[in-house]
């Protein structure tokens, strides 16, 4: 019923000039169509051979001027459409056809698992296998690739749940270590202050200290230098009393031997370098090794770890 329902419609949008399907149908008022090139061919040899200005329809004969011509475009469609419809026919009875002896399928040989023709079944390819009708083995191959399309979709779904758990996975700890970038630029900014602030702190110590010791020094210099002229000038008396006369020597001389006695240098307690030789330097260089030390533990990986004990 389809192939002649197929049969009637081509004869419907046929050319009744090529009598090949309409290609860009022009349609007159008398209902008829026409290829646009074959009626324009029909109206200019009309018009050259009786020599007038309109022209009849091919089929009824009613006259007819150029300018009645129009494009039906719903004729054109319905000649689409079943153009593609005969083509997919063609190629659904291509697949059907033994591709080497172009004779129909209607077998299946088990062995081989292939649908063959009767010429295939005598052929040495297929001799001696066991072969029966395609509609016999459809409802089986059919349940079997049920079966293995089934399968298929569990393990696409499996597969699926998979995907969204690696992605959720990655997002969980793309966000954990995202925090913990966090966290240890926090705590490093943290210690940088309470860094800098010791190092102002010491800093500021010593300067407090450097400025007591050369305040102290200088007072120290001077107490010298007041030192040093006394005694220069008690020097320069006793030999101005022991190069001149008796009398001279002798006058108040137990006032400069008391004054000689007295005076002596004072040599001042110069303990700051022994001071200073405890430094904080050393501290510092302890605090730097350990805190180095506690770095690298919280760099290594857990297998770095494991080996490091071994």
């Amino acid at each position: 019923m389809a192939f002649k329902l197929l049969t009637n419609i081509e004869k419907e949008v046929t050319c009744p000039i090529c009598l090949d399907l309409l290609k860009e149908p022009l349609s007159l008022d008398c209902g008829h169509s026409f290829c646009k090139a074959c009626i324009t061919e029909e109206n200019k040899e009309s018009v050259t051979s009786q020599g007038r200005k309109s022209s009849s329809c091919p089929v009824c004969q009613i006259a007819f001027c150029s300018g009645e011509l129009r494009p039906n475009w719903h004729v054109a469609n319905i000649v689409e459409r079943l153009q593609e419809v005969k083509m997919s026919s063609e190629e659904e009875q291509k697949r059907n056809l033994c591709e080497r002896h172009e004779e129909k399928l209607v077998l299946f040989c088990k062995k081989d698992g292939k649908v063959i023709c009767w010429v295939c079944e005598r052929s040495q390819e297929h001799r001696g296998h066991q072969t029966v009708p395609m509609e016999e083995v459809v409802q089986e191959h059919q349940e079997k690739l049920q079966t293995a399309l089934q399968k298929l979709r569990e393990e696409q779904q499996e597969e699926k749940m998979l995907e969204a758990t690696l992605k959720e996975e990655r997002t969980s700890l793309k966000n954990q270590i995202q925090n913990e970038k966090r966290c240890v630029q926090a705590q490093f900014k943290k210690l940088k202050t309470i860094l800098e602030n010791e190092e102002l702190r010491i800093v500021q110590q010593l300067e407090s200290e450097e400025k007591a010791i050369l305040d102290t020094l200088a007072a120290t210099e001077l107490e010298l230098v007041q030192q040093s002229q006394l005694m220069r000038d008690l020097v320069s008396e006793l030999e101005h009393r022991l190069q001149g006369s008796t009398a001279d020597m002798l006058q108040d001389v137990n006032h400069i031997i008391e004054r000689s006695k007295n005076l002596s240098l004072k040599k001042q307690n110069m303990f700051f370098k022994e001071q200073r030789k405890v430094s904080r330097i050393a501290d510092l260089k302890v605090i730097i090794e350990a805190f180095g030390e506690i770095m690298k533990e919280s760099s290594m990986t857990d297998r770095e770890r494991e080996a490091d004990s071994h």
